[in-house]
Order: structure tokens, then sequence, then C-alpha cells
């Protein structure tokens, strides 16, 4: 029988990624004896599966929009070059078979980013070079006849695909992220005791974590001006370039020390398992990893209307889900979050509402979908 050539394409490929976690879960799950796997990349870090085809594609660059459309013309004339049988984009390039909209909306985001920056930063926004190619590069890419199906990780970032552009939704896929809950899962006691004792948090103390980089789209802030008016710990994983004016930020409110500056860590499960819940008050963001892996490990989840992961949570279950920035909205669900060595009934609701999203159930959808991807219309 001959193997399926599938071309997954993304032009930056770090292990600790969303969009490279879906990848390598998905095509670790996927069947080999079926498949020949290729990625076309610009740059790949880490160990790749020996059983997958790196193709890099890495034109020399001078700037951002030169860095996308140079990757975007590398990468098609690989695919064409090639002749895979199906190719599957992470990026904005039109040409592709299946688009797979781990970014959401471009659109979408610069409305919500509106919503956080002064009128001179929007004016700058919509004549920024770099913003103009990417939406004519999506627009492109929607309209693109060659584009057969778009995978979204949330019904939201489906919902944003209908809105602004004219795609029939029979090709809008919804398949969510997969999430190995035998990996991460809920702390013991004596688990929970050891990070709180490294991370110099009190045993008695309600943690909430933040896990994510970019911090301004992620809603930093926001965690910080909720945490602030309570008595609640924040534990911060990852990192942005504006850092000191978060810490700024907490000092003027008078929390700082009740936070905790991790930066990124490959590993966040200790983390995870020194917090009672996860608070993630993002402008958009189609549906992050980090959501699964705290309800695996048992937390509840604060998140925002504009985070897709925000339609596994249903209010006082497994979290709470407040507009972005709603502050006074955000502080309440901070306070109505009970220590977990107290009660730990949201949390286990958490984990039992992700437990079904193995890495099997998407290899199953990825696969159901690359079989009618490839019957002849």
């Amino acid at each position: 029988m001959t193997k399926l050539r599938l071309a997954i394409v993304r032009q930056k490929y770090r292990p600790d990624g969303g969009a490279e976690r879906f990848i390598s879960r998905a095509l670790e799950a996927l069947d080999s004896e079926q498949l020949d796997l290729n990625i076309i990349t610009r740059s790949w870090q880490g160990t790749p599966n020996p059983a997958w085809h790196l193709h890099i594609c890495n034109p020399t660059k001078f700037g951002r929009v030169s860095r996308e459309r140079g990757f975007a013309v590398a990468a098609r004339a690989c695919w064409e070059r090639e002749k895979f049988d199906i190719v599957q984009s992470h990026e904005r390039i039109a040409g592709c078979d299946i688009f797979r909209a781990g970014d959401g909306v471009h659109r979408v985001w610069l409305e919500q980013r509106a919503r956080i920056v002064s009128s001179w930063q929007r004016l700058s926004a919509s004549l920024s070079p770099y913003h103009r190619y990417v939406l004519q590069a999506e627009r492109e890419m929607f309209n693109a006849p060659s584009l057969k199906a778009v995978i979204c990780n949330s019904e939201m970032v489906k919902q944003d695909i209908l809105r602004c552009f004219s795609l029939d939704a029979s090709k809008i896929h919804v398949i969510h992220n997969a999430i190995d809950s035998q990996r991460f899962q809920p702390a013991t006691a004596a688990q929970r005791d050891i990070s709180r004792q490294q991370l110099r948090l009190p045993q008695n103390a309600t943690v909430m974590i933040y896990v994510g980089s970019g911090f301004e789209r992620k809603g930093l802030k926001a965690a910080i001006e909720a945490v602030a008016r309570s008595d609640r710990f924040l534990v911060v994983v990852g990192q942005d370039k504006q850092m000191t004016r978060y810490q700024q930020l907490a000092n003027q409110l008078n929390c700082l020390d009740r936070l905790r500056f991790v930066g990124v860590q490959q590993d966040v499960q200790p983390f995870y398992h020194a917090a009672d819940a996860l608070l993630l008050p993002t402008l958009y963001d189609p549906f992050p990893n980090v959501v699964l892996e705290a309800m695996a490990c048992g937390l509840a989840v604060i998140t925002s209307t504009g985070c897709g992961g925000a339609e596994f949570i249903q209010a006082g279950q497994e979290g709470f889900v407040c507009d972005a920035l709603d502050i006074k909205a955000l502080n309440e669900a901070v306070l109505a979050i009970p220590s977990l060595s107290q009660n730990s009934a949201l949390g286990e609701a958490a984990r039992r509402r992700i437990e079904p999203y193995g890495p099997q159930r998407l290899a199953q959808a990825l696969t159901s979908l690359y079989q009618q991807v490839l019957k002849p219309v």
C-alpha cells in the first residue's frame, strides 16, 4: 500500500510552542505505516522524530514582511516541487489543501487589541505594512480555490472565520487539541507542598497561576489587577520584553510580594502543582494548550470570552468566564476559587471535562479529515 505523503507547514518550530505541541501530538499519534510525514519549516529547534522528513526553507529576510513573504514563496515552491498528497499549513499561505487556524483570525485579534491601545497605536496598526500583509495573506488563503478544509481548535474561531470571510461552513472542522491526561495529573499533597516550598508560597494560601508569553495579548495586566484586590498569590510562567513594566504595576498595586515571576519553563507541571486555579484573561487566544494542561492537573480555570477554551468552562462548575477587561468580574472569580486543599470540586470537574480529549481522539479526527480531503469531488 502506497503511503499518503502529508506535508505540515510551520515557519518556525520550537518545542514549547502551542502549535508545535499540536503538531507533535498529532504526528506521533497518526499511523506512520500509512503516512509519510514531512515538515516544511524555516528552522527546527530540538530533535525531530527520525521518521519525519524535514524540508528546510530559510530564504534571506529583511524585516517582518520579508520574513513572512519569503517563507510563503519558498514553502509553496517546495510543496509544488514535491507534489505531496496533502499540504496542511499552519501559516497563512494560499495554495494549501488544509489550513489550521491555530492563531485565529488576525482581523479579530486587531479588533481586540484596539480595546487596550492608544488611538495613535490603533492608527499605527492600520498603517503597518506587516499587519496589512498578514490581512492580505489571510484573505488570499481563505479565498483560494485549492483550500479544501480549515481546522479550528475552538468553535469561537469557526464563528470568527464565518463572520470575516465568505467561506462555506462545511469546510470548517472544529478539532480540539489533545491533552495527555496521564502525563498531566493532579498534585499529591506531597507534590503540592514541595512545589510551594520551592516558590516560597504559604501552604495555606490560595494560589493562581498564569502561563503564557506575550503578556499584552494573554492579559497579565488584568490578572495582576484582579489579584491585587484580594489576598491571593499569583505565579507567572512566561516571558515578555516588557517584564519590568508588569513588575512595576504589581509594586504600584502593593501586591508584588504575592507574585512570583518564574520565566519560561520547559516543564510547567510542578508550577501547576503549586496552584489552585489557572488565571488567563487573554484578549484573544483560539484555544491555549495551557487551559487543557491546567484542567488535567485538576485546576479550575478563570478565562475570558476571547479564549476558545471558554467553551470547556461552565460558570461555577469548572471555573469562570469573564470579559478580559472586566477587572471587577475577574476579581470576583478569583475570590470565588477555594483552596484545593479545602474544596477540590471545581478542579475535579475540570479534569473530567478534558479526559476524553486524548491524542488518539485527535489522530482519528485528523485521519478522517485527510480521507475526506482525498476523496474525488
